[in-house]
């Protein structure tokens, strides 16, 4: 008997540029983006990788980190959402009841991860509300395109290392304390780490910090015998609101790589999925790439 495979074309699966000219102010909402990205509102679908688990995402409202709650949810984690400001709040609503509808607990903070202290009161309210914790998501990030050096000011500069790289040093000392075993931290570097964009100067030098960082903390956790594995995602051109908020030609976002098209929210969320299971635990010290073939070596 013959069978139709429903397997698509990665080229084709999802919108090609040119997008839509369109502007947001920073950071962006969803609820603007033109055309819609997809989280895995209507595909995602759980099998239990993640049950019981508790979990913590920074820049959770929208973009990857909305995908990642909703998988995170759907295989069975409880989910804190940190986002930053007021801006943000209907889609961090938004977000916090698909993890409801998940049958999981959801909870907000609000607040800028550039303090050290918002970034302790993140993982206390993740104990106290959750008991535990077992998976430190830091994905929240900062970034604008500029088209020279002097365009980019001191205090932009310190804003991107505050928030990309500081904070998560923060908030990796923060949770230390109470993640056991089998715990997972998964950092969200950037194939800016490998190929650095000329438009992105300070954001894309975060990301190779970044990935420095998640090798070199794992390998102090391994050894001093923590049992806590940290590991990263380098996604390529992800659709989320950022691109248009920050990047003026985001017209023809994507399509530099080799798929010729930008990636998917839901395209990343996996990623996260399987460096915070069971399933990956002889992985430490490793990044993904999911960069539509873009290289990263």
């Amino acid at each position: 008997m013959e069978t139709q495979s429903t397997t698509q074309n990665p080229e084709t699966k999802y919108p090609q540029p040119p997008f839509p000219k369109q502007d947001q102010p920073t950071p962006g909402t969803e609820e603007k983006l033109v055309p819609q990205a997809d989280h895995g509102e209507l595909s995602y679908k759980g099998s239990g990788k993640l049950e019981g688990k508790k979990a913590i995402i920074t820049g959770g409202d929208s973009g990857i980190g909305r995908a990642v709650a909703i998988a995170f949810a759907r295989e069975g984690a409880d989910v804190l959402i940190s986002y930053l400001d007021d801006s943000e709040d209907e889609d961090a609503n938004t977000t916090a009841s698909y993890i409801k509808e998940a049958g999981r607990k959801a909870v907000l903070v609000k607040g800028d991860i550039q303090s050290e202290a918002h970034c302790r009161e993140i993982i206390n309210t993740a104990v106290r509300e959750f008991g535990q914790l077992d998976i430190l998501v830091n994905n929240a990030a900062f970034q604008m395109a500029r088209q020279s050096v002097d365009e980019i000011s001191a205090e932009e500069w310190d804003r991107t290392f505050r928030t990309n790289i500081t904070a998560m040093f923060y908030l990796c000392k923060a949770a230390e304390p109470h993640l056991k075993p089998g715990s997972s931290i998964i950092n969200t570097t950037s194939v800016n780490a490998y190929s650095p964009s000329e438009q992105l100067l300070p954001y894309a030098a975060t990301k190779g910090a970044i990935q420095n960082f998640t090798a070199n903390l794992s390998q102090i956790l391994l050894m001093d015998g923590k049992g806590i594995r940290v590991n990263a995602v380098a996604p390529g051109p992800i659709w989320t609101p950022l691109i248009p908020s920050t990047i003026p030609k985001h017209e023809e976002f994507g399509k530099d790589t080799p798929m010729g098209r930008a990636g998917q929210p839901v395209e990343v969320a996996p990623a996260y999925v399987f460096l915070a299971s069971d399933e990956a635990s002889y992985i430490a010290g490793a990044t993904i790439p999911v960069t539509g073939g873009r290289i990263t070596i």
